[in-house]
């Protein structure tokens, strides 16, 4: 036993405890803290009671630079912080400073809030040069505190949903957003894990046919000083600090760890209903920022370990984020962070994978973007890490940061070409067809090369970042004036066309006009060979009233307004139907690339076969004709070469896919009747509801008209009509 010295005085018995695991891990009698800092010359744990009285007790264990004692007696609930004592030189890229009370970045859960206060700052913030001087005042009562949590849930039968690659539909959705504005969901659970988890939200999930939500970030972040001096919040959640820790102001109660089991039920939740859980998780960078930002954690730990330093000049960090800092993947305390993490999220809160935002930079050991990187090496080898679904973000903002198709074989990727050949495609940009061809088959020229499926593909035509689909159908440009930043932020090449009108119209044409827009997108997007995404709202036309960047606006403009859920009942119905389809005809997912290539191989009938209007096949001179706006695509549902999942052959019905992005009508002619002898219109978009009142069935040979911007789907029928909506 210890004696150590607190205020007030107290005893505690002070054991050696454990360098693993790193954290603050309770077992049920006490509490095992562990905390990494190679640079540290005194370490003090530091217990924080209710009234913020502060127990100090200085780690005397230390292996391999952890830090670490097991405190019996010590509860979950419990509120605590470290100390680190070490060199402040910053120039040299140290910044130990034991004023500032910091935050383990191991903590399960946190309690309080960042109040702004100066002392969270180690410079001088009044000094006319940013960044220099030095502030020793005390950060304790203006910092957040890290809590020890009880580890133990009911799981149940809890069983993950693995959702076969090939079967996976993404919904990307905010805890918030999604819940804050349900009527069906008690006021005090929205905003919540547990809205996520009401029925009623579930519901509406199961009923689109989804498999998996996407959660925009979760793990604990801090709100912005600037944002909240302009009475802005941080909303989409990308100023990570705490990566084992569940969102506590996502928690329905306010109980320091409550947030932890919260979480869990709500995953327990999900999948009993068969939906997955992905989270967006941010490891490419810290909420610290640059050197102008505080110092909560990992600064006044190890600077040098978790942060890449300008190499001249180690004041400064290295930004190829955009946000002021970029984590150090070439120290392997670092990469441990991120692994464990990821573990610890797989193993304890059981969620199904992970979408990595600007996933180069984890690829930046040195410079440039390294496919041989240790964080992959380390994911395809790890056993729990390697078996979730793992999404990249292919691109950050530093050189050569665009790497879609560039990634491992374990990975997909969000596919950027997807969403802009697709935009440029509907809104009539002088294109070769080539192009287009090979981002709906797939993307073979990206994901092939290294073994990869097509599911490696993630298509999407919105997400979080940019306009809804409402508002890319609406708006020529953005209107980010409600961020505060003069229209300055965002993205300004949006390949948005607002078809004639800027905003809301009153026009009856070119809202007729916009609604066979979203359905042509929606329709694109889910009959894709890949892995459809759909932004949350999009079924129901969400808009952000041309906002493109609403990371900042955690109100009624960036939520979800559940009312357009019957204004809009028409598209709901139109993307429920297109995911059943879908999720009925293998022919729209297969797990293989289609034989013979995108774009076919000859003249046989093969998996896929591409047409002019005119019924004849594509030669290079159409695919390479820079007109490039009409095309047929034959889906061969009886050429299929790939078993079922259990060995079974595959067969499906054959489709015909009749696409128009001229902005006048053309008369497409059907091939002969090697493809099939009649056909019956199964989606048309210049119908509300998608799909003509009456059926229509056209024969082999015979000319239908296709209006302009449309898309007609055929599917092949033996004489009779077999049902098949």
């Amino acid at each position: 036993m210890t004696d150590v010295s607190t205020t007030p005085a107290a005893t505690f018995d002070v054991w050696p405890g454990s360098a693993y695991p790193l954290g603050s891990t309770y077992d049920g009698a006490g509490t095992n803290f562990a905390v990494f800092s190679s640079v540290a010359q005194k370490v003090e744990l530091c217990l924080i009671d209710a009234d913020n009285t502060e127990t100090r007790i200085e780690l005397q264990e230390v292996d391999n630079f952890v830090w670490h004692a097991y405190i019996p007696g010590v509860n979950p609930g419990q509120r605590y912080g470290y100390r680190v004592h070490g060199p402040w030189d910053p120039h040299n890229g140290k910044r130990c400073d034991a004023s500032k009370l910091l935050v383990d970045p191991y903590a399960r859960a946190f309690d309080g809030e960042f109040d702004q206060h100066s002392s969270l700052f180690s410079y001088d913030i009044t000094s006319d040069n940013p960044g220099s001087g030095r502030n020793e005042e005390d950060s304790l009562g203006h910092t957040m505190l890290s809590v020890v949590i009880n580890p133990f849930f009911d799981w149940g039968n809890d069983r993950r949903p693995n959702i076969p690659d090939e079967e996976t539909i993404i919904y990307e959705c905010h805890v918030k957003g999604m819940t804050q504005t349900h009527p069906d969901v008690p006021e005090n659970l929205r905003g919540t894990y547990a809205g996520m988890a009401h029925p009623a939200i579930i519901d509406y999930l199961t009923d689109l046919g989804v498999t998996t939500v996407e959660l925009l970030p979760v793990h604990q972040f801090l709100q912005d000083d600037r944002l909240r001096d302009l009475g802005l919040r941080n909303y989409w959640g990308y100023n990570t600090f705490g990566f084992f820790a569940p969102e506590n102001h996502y928690a329905s109660t306010r109980n320091p760890g409550d947030a932890v089991a919260e979480f869990k039920g709500m995953v327990r939740s999900l999948h009993e209903a068969g939906i997955e859980v992905i989270l967006d998780v941010v490891y490419n960078h810290t909420a610290e920022g640059n050197h102008m930002g505080p110092t909560i954690a990992f600064r006044g730990i190890d600077n040098e370990a978790y942060y890449r330093l300008v190499e001249d000049d180690k004041f400064h960090y290295m930004d190829y984020t955009g946000t002021g800092n970029s984590l150090n993947v070439r120290d392997p305390h670092s990469l441990q962070l991120i692994m464990d993490s990821l573990r610890y999220w797989v193993t304890e809160m059981h969620v199904d994978g992970f979408r990595f935002d600007l996933a180069s930079t984890l690829a930046r050991e040195f410079s440039d973007v390294d496919r041989l990187a240790t964080f992959f090496d380390l994911c395809q080898q790890d056993p729990v890490v390697s078996q979730v679904k793992l999404i990249a973000e292919p691109w950050d903002v530093g050189e050569g940061g665009y790497q879609v198709g560039n990634f491992p074989p374990l990975w997909s990727e969000w596919n950027g070409k997807y969403r802009d050949t697709v935009r440029d495609f509907w809104r009539g940009e002088p294109a070769t067809l080539g192009e287009f061809a090979s981002r709906i088959t797939g993307s073979s020229d990206l994901y092939q090369h290294n073994g990869r499926r097509p599911t490696a593909s993630i298509n999407f035509i919105t997400a979080h970042d940019g306009f809804t689909l409402n508002d890319l159908v609406s708006y020529n440009e953005k209107h980010n004036e409600a961020n505060g930043e003069d229209n300055r932020d965002g993205e300004s090449h949006n390949r948005s066309w607002n078809c004639g009108e800027e905003g809301p119209s009153d026009n009856a044409e070119i809202n007729q006009l916009r609604a066979q827009q979203r359905r042509n997108f929606l329709t694109t997007l889910l009959l894709s060979q890949g892995t459809p995404m759909i932004s949350h709202g999009d079924e129901f036309a969400r808009t952000q009233e041309g906002n493109n960047n609403v990371y900042c606006q955690d109100n009624e403009l960036a939520w979800m307004d559940w009312s357009h859920l019957e204004s809009f009942g028409d598209l709901h119905a139109f993307t429920r139907r297109l995911i059943g389809i879908r999720r009925s005809h293998p022919v729209f997912r297969r797990r293989r690339f289609l034989a013979g290539g995108a774009l076919g191989a000859d003249d046989a009938v093969h998996e896929i076969a591409w047409l002019t209007p005119d019924g004849t096949r594509m030669t290079q001179q159409d695919w390479d004709f820079a007109f490039g706006k009409a095309l047929m695509a034959y889906l061969n549902g009886d050429a299929i070469s790939e078993p079922g999942r259990r060995g079974q052959r595959v067969e499906d019905d054959s489709f015909m896919l009749l696409f128009n992005a001229h902005f006048e009508d053309i008369d497409f002619t059907l091939p002969d009747e090697e493809m099939s002898a009649l056909w019956e219109v199964l989606i048309d978009t210049t119908e509300a509801l998608g799909y003509p009142a009456e059926p229509v069935k056209i024969s082999a040979g015979d000319s239908m008209r296709v209006p302009a911007r449309s898309t007609i789907v055929l599917k092949q029928i033996d004489g009779e009509d077999d049902g098949t909506e």
